[in-house]
């Protein structure tokens, strides 16, 4: 299915992908989770362009990036200069952020030509698509919005699916990086038993399309609220699964844990 399926002038409609982007080093190192990100491509149809909602943009308000030519954004500090050295000049879409402004209404959403692409997006999509050749918009998730309302706001968006558009979100299932460091400081990489089951948990949920369960899976259980101490990078899958519907399956090509506990799962949804 790594091939677009066509019949007269119908497309095929494109999945949704999940991406557990883990560390900003994934971006340059091979590894189990590099060869994943790559994977990833091969199960999708080529796109005609990419909507992105990384983690990395959680602020005040609602924005759809709108420059012909975005800047790699290098959020982090601490890392190898290797890393701030690498740039992802994939075109922007200006047609398609006022599709997207469209879709969800204008009233709601601002363009915004500052903003590029952070590495929430490109440490995925640079293995993804190395040759940086698909034009790339992302969306901010505001942070002032309730889970459902990112939940309905996704759901707006899913006629993309069905214009060649690639709703691609990044986030982690499981990500509480101050037990992630302090496993790291102990040299203990073992991966705690409420992040298992968290993992598992939302695997299950996805795969049953319990909508009520995932909204409610950070506020209503013990290991959602471990797995999450902010809601970042929760709220990406919100918008994969938004974007899917009852048609969809959820497949998991790729699984695991990364300094005990940031889950790693990639989740396509079609």
């Amino acid at each position: 299915m790594s091939e677009t399926q066509e019949t007269g002038s119908e497309r095929r409609r494109m999945p949704v992908v999940f991406a557990g982007h883990g560390s900003p080093m994934n971006a340059i190192e091979d590894n189990a989770w590099s060869r994943g990100f790559a994977s990833l491509s091969d199960t999708v149809p080529q796109p005609n362009a990419i909507l992105s909602i990384s983690a990395h943009w959680f602020v005040n308000g609602t924005f759809v990036t709108a420059n012909t030519a975005p800047r790699t954004i290098h959020d982090f500090s601490g890392f190898p200069q290797a890393l701030f050295e690498v740039d992802y000049p994939a075109p922007g879409k200006v047609d398609l952020a006022k599709r997207v402004r469209n879709l969800i209404g204008e009233e709601r959403t601002t363009l915004n030509p500052e903003w590029g692409l952070d590495h929430g997006t490109w440490s995925v999509l640079r293995w993804m698509y190395p040759d940086a050749d698909v034009p790339v918009i992302q969306l901010s998730i505001d942070r002032r919005m309730d889970v459902r309302g990112h939940f309905e706001l996704a759901r707006s968006l899913a006629d993309l699916r069905d214009e060649g558009v690639l709703i691609f979100t990044s986030g982690n299932i499981v990500h509480n990086l101050r037990d992630a460091f302090a496993r790291m400081r102990a040299n203990n990489s073992d991966t705690p038993q409420w992040a298992q089951r968290f993992d598992e948990t939302v695997k299950a949920m996805l795969t049953q399309r319990d909508t009520d369960a995932l909204l409610s899976a950070l506020t209503d259980t013990d290991d959602g609220r471990q797995a999450h101490p902010t809601p970042d990078h929760w709220l990406p899958l919100i918008y994969a699964y938004g974007a899917s519907d009852d048609r969809d399956q959820a497949r998991f090509p790729n699984e695991g844990f990364d300094w005990g506990s940031i889950s790693m799962r990639n989740v396509v949804l079609e």
